[in-house]
């Protein structure tokens, strides 16, 4: 008989490979795509993929944590950078970057915006956003009228290039560096137009946006 040890170092390798093959599934396929493809992809039977999954919501949960959880790793990083500018550029380039690789994350986040409404963990990053957008702002390096909810969404614009597949990532760069010359602070800047969206008005908006929209 298996000892209790390997058997638990045998599920957690199960659930891990479920996990990455479920990623891979994801974003060729979207969030419907059949489970028992993914049980199929991760070499084991239907019996594993629900004793750790239960149901598709509860994959799709997992995923999206695992999102998080990622995100959450990259703010020291950012944090660290040695000015307010560099912080920003980071933020571009780390989360955009991050977005582009896992095109299925906006099908996940549409997802849970319908199944867990009330699960908002992306708020805890505004704190973290806003400081750096005033951080730059008193250096005089980035533009006095951006907002944490603007750089947000050039970071959702440039992760959009995803959709192209793996083959564009080499090129994406292209597009961040002029998303980035033109946020910096300079006398002839056009102002922009309106008023800023708030975070969390953002935030459910993110969550809620579908491929026509």
């Amino acid at each position: 008989m298996e000892s209790p040890v390997t058997m638990r170092r045998d599920a957690r390798r199960n659930r891990e490979r479920l996990i990455v093959e479920a990623k891979r599934l994801f974003a060729e396929r979207g969030v419907d795509a059949p489970l028992d493809e993914l049980a199929n992809r991760a070499e084991v039977g239907a019996g594993t993929l629900y004793r750790h999954f239960p149901s598709r919501d509860a994959l799709i949960r997992a995923l999206y944590d695992d999102g998080v959880a990622e995100l959450h790793a990259y703010g020291p990083r950012i944090l660290e950078a040695p000015t307010g500018w560099q912080a920003v550029e980071r933020w571009l380039e780390l989360l955009s970057g991050w977005l582009a690789e896992r095109p299925y994350i906006p099908g996940i986040m549409r997802r849970m915006a319908e199944i867990e409404p009330d699960h908002r963990p992306g708020m805890e990053f505004q704190a973290l956003m806003d400081g750096i957008v005033e951080r730059a702002k008193a250096e005089g390096s980035l533009r006095p009228d951006v907002t944490a909810v603007d750089l947000s969404i050039l970071v959702d614009m440039l992760g959009s290039l995803g959709q192209y597949g793996g083959a564009y990532l080499p090129y994406w760069r292209r597009q961040l560096t002029i998303v980035i010359d033109g946020l910096r602070a300079r006398p002839d800047a056009t102002p922009l137009p309106g008023v800023a969206l708030e975070f969390d008005a953002f935030h459910d908006m993110s969550h809620r946006k579908r491929p026509a929209d």
